[in-house]
């Protein structure tokens, strides 16, 4: 007798994981070169100098014993203190080791999160559309509670305080917020964090128990504009947790290094904390990969070449805009979330692979009618797809 709900999860992967092989089955007929495939995240910046440098130091000066040995589950102290120092540094805060919680990347730090806020089945976690799909899977597979959806606002993707605030319930656990943002690359504003924060305080209160915000931060330094912030949601919430990887800026996605930040603001820091310990030992997650503990507190804060996401950007937004796409200009991230030119975005999708353009439904983010494309490319694999993009625009006019 199996797992009937995880046998269904393995037998079918994830839309952007089918595209990522439906490219691959595609590039042995035609050649790698001629499938562009914008459906996969994974940076294609390579990793800042400090990575090679700090890797290069780490294995010649260290005991390999104790480089590639475990450390406390939770992370070598030293290294939790280095990157501790490295927040207070950044956003004025008074962090030390006792703060973190070292894990295999943001995906096990938010699966943390979630199991050890969960206490009943009905719990309910709120996640805010446009959303990264996997979240569905940590809420409801991985810690057995709801997911609650609020839709997403396509004007500008700032949040749907009134539908926010529907959905808010004496069974609320948690809101989750990805910013800069996974599918649309939009960047919450000062004042979109203030309303948010305010109405959860006003929510704290009237249910007689914290709603926390769950920050999930892949994506923190990834902005191009000069004038665009990225609020550090601690300082704005007491009851914030903080979620991050260095996947995406380092630019170590298989490496899978990040953290659970716990702020001393939290309410009950110190249950807080051990449940998150707790969380990470119930699930296995616990000893992050050692050689990338030792590299984070080396490169933390430090991002790879952010100029060519920007150019990126920038080249793909100007053109599609001018062949009559519709989308909201990315403010971070690496990915553009624009309108499909057919109302249903997933037969769009299917079109586009006719010109071997791979793109991912905004179905799969909760937010049809869109697409998710990811420009981690390389800047000449998009000039190279722009004409097919024009053609496949011409052609769902016709």
């Amino acid at each position: 007798m199996l797992n009937s709900s995880m046998q269904a999860l393995g037998e079918k992967r994830s839309t952007i994981r089918e595209l990522f092989e439906f490219g691959k089955s595609r590039a042995a007929v035609v050649g790698a070169e001629n499938v562009f495939d914008f459906s996969i995240g994974n940076p294609n910046v390579p990793a800042p100098d400090c990575v090679r440098q700090a890797i290069s130091d780490i294995l010649a000066s260290e005991n390999p014993a104790v480089t590639h040995g475990y450390t406390s589950a939770q992370g070598a102290d030293f290294v939790r203190e280095a990157i501790a120092q490295d927040l207070n540094r950044r956003f004025g805060t008074q962090y030390g080791a006792r703060n973190l919680y070292l894990t295999a990347g943001a995906a096990a730090a938010l699966s943390i999160c979630f199991r050890m806020l969960t206490t009943s089945p009905d719990d309910e976690f709120v996640v805010l559309a446009p959303y990264f799909p996997e979240y569905l899977v940590f809420i409801e597979q991985g810690a057995g509670a709801k997911a609650v959806i609020v839709p997403a606002c396509p004007a500008d993707f700032q949040i749907d305080f009134d539908a926010l605030e529907a959905r808010l319930t004496q069974k609320t656990r948690a809101v989750i917020v990805n910013s800069p943002n996974n599918p649309s690359g939009t960047v919450y504003s000062e004042q979109t964090v203030r309303r948010l924060t305010d109405l959860l305080t006003q929510k704290s209160k009237q249910f007689g128990h914290p709603i926390y915000l769950l920050s999930d931060e892949p994506y923190r330094e990834l902005v191009y504009d000069a004038d665009t912030v990225v609020p550090f949601l601690p300082n704005f919430y007491d009851n914030t947790l903080v979620c991050y990887s260095y996947s995406k800026s380092l630019s170590l996605p298989g490496e899978r290094i990040g953290y659970v930040l716990v702020p001393d603001s939290v309410c009950d820091f110190a249950a807080t904390y051990a449940a998150v310990c707790g969380a990470g030992r119930a699930l296995g997650y616990v000893n992050a990969p050692s050689l990338f503990q030792r590299v984070a507190a080396r490169c933390s804060g430090q991002t790879a070449d952010l100029s060519i996401y920007a150019k990126n950007r920038d080249l793909l937004y100007q053109a599609l805009t001018s062949y009559g796409y519709t989308c909201v200009k990315p403010q971070g991230a690496f990915y553009l979330f624009p309108q499909t030119l057919l109302a249903d975005d997933r037969a769009f999708c299917e079109k586009a692979k006719a010109y071997d353009l791979l793109l991912v439904p905004g179905t799969d983010f909760g937010a049809p009618g869109h697409m998710r494309i990811s420009y981690c490319v390389q800047t000449e694999t998009i000039e190279r797809a722009l004409p097919l993009f024009e053609r496949l625009a011409q052609d769902c006019r016709i």
